[in-house]
């Protein structure tokens, strides 16, 4: 089947957008037609070489689209459905999965990129992100990556919750276990730090504190839910102090686009004893240090944590979503600052380094 999709060729480089060939749906797979895709940091972390993949590779991890056929075997879905893509779905029968942990499926954390691309271009195989490939027209994909939601939602909203909705909402709710009356810091607020934001204002925070250089989206964080917003930790720091003395931050999440183990060990500063730091941020993968006071960090019964999909459990999780956006508790659309074509992918990612976005989003035509 004929199909366009942006590749990135080399690392550094930049996406390019041209035609590539998909297989058919193999047995326990569907082909979607996608229809929306969200411009992660993920992806780019995939030009700048922080995060390993192989390429050629075939992007987007973030989408929703409709069902347009299935394999032999496929239960889950039918054509005509719509869906939003899982990069990351369990198994269900795994020991993670049996505790609760289904984020950390034994078997589908981890999974390699491209064990089962479906793509091809220039003669040769196109790794696909996630084993999903959301930039472009289509995709094939496990029936376990699509979690079938109503036809009412919009494409553009459902596609955020494929990754940055999850991992923000999750990071807050799940991983910082943020209660009534906590106080929450939240490190960067663009298009998952945001979500931190939301879901801590659900979770019944007191103090909602983003730190985040960007006046646009200090601004915008106000309109999610933080109580105060400031552009540094140092600012942080000082504001917490003042508001709750002795106490600081029950939790802190870090939510940069790409970190540094300086960065971090400020945010475990902003939290008190007890306190736990969510790290949502990817940090290069060459990068190994950390300059920690363990002795204070021991002592003050601190604890660190990571983030793999905010610890939800999809198959509940992206229903619940649907059902807080639908009844006004959480806010999807207003996310999406700018909405870009396939082939302006590029501009779509310039615009996130230049702050302009909390999420763009790619709308892919008929």
């Amino acid at each position: 089947m004929s199909n366009r999709a942006a590749i990135l060729w080399e690392t550094r480089g930049e996406w390019t957008v041209e035609p590539v060939e998909l297989a058919d749906p193999g047995p326990g797979q569907i082909l979607v037609k996608v229809k929306a895709t969200g411009l992660c940091h993920s992806d780019d972390h995939a030009v700048t070489g922080d995060m390993p993949v192989p390429l050629p590779l075939v992007g987007g991890h973030e989408g929703a689209g409709i069902v347009e056929a299935v394999g032999p075997g496929v239960t889950r879905v039918a054509p005509g459905d719509h869906v939003v893509l899982i990069f990351n779905p369990p198994c269900g029968h795994c020991r993670n999965c049996g505790q609760g942990r289904s984020n950390l499926c034994l078997n589908a954390a981890q999974q390699g990129y491209g064990q089962q691309t479906p793509f091809s271009a220039r003669g040769q195989s196109v790794a696909a992100t996630g084993d999903l490939g959301t930039f472009a027209d289509r995709t094939v994909v496990s029936e376990r990556c699509a979690i079938k939601i109503d036809k009412d939602v919009p494409f553009a909203a459902a596609s955020l919750l494929g990754c940055a909705v999850t991992t923000g909402w999750g990071a807050a709710v799940y991983l910082g276990e943020v209660g009534p009356g906590d106080n929450v810091v939240v490190v960067g607020s663009g298009g998952v730090g945001v979500n931190s934001v939301q879901g801590a204002r659900n979770a019944g925070a007191n103090l909602i504190v983003v730190v985040d250089p960007v006046e646009f989206k200090r601004e915008q964080a106000k309109t999610f839910g933080a109580t105060h917003a400031v552009a540094s930790i140092a600012e942080a720091t000082e504001l917490l102090t003042e508001l709750t003395p002795g106490r600081l931050a029950d939790v802190a999440i870090l939510s940069v686009g790409v970190s540094s183990g300086g960065l971090l060990a400020e945010t475990v500063d902003l939290v008190g004893p007890g306190g736990i730091v969510v790290i949502t941020s990817v940090t290069p993968a060459a990068s190994t240090s950390l300059d920690l006071s363990l002795f204070q960090f021991t002592l003050t019964q601190k604890t660190l944590r990571g983030n793999v999909y905010g610890g939800v459990n999809v198959c509940r999780d992206v229903p619940l979503l649907v059902d807080l956006y639908r009844n006004k508790h959480l806010k999807l659309d207003e996310l999406i600052t700018s909405t870009y074509t396939l082939d302006d992918i590029n501009q779509g990612y310039a615009d996130l380094h230049s702050g302009k976005n909390l999420r763009g989003v790619v709308l892919l035509e008929d």
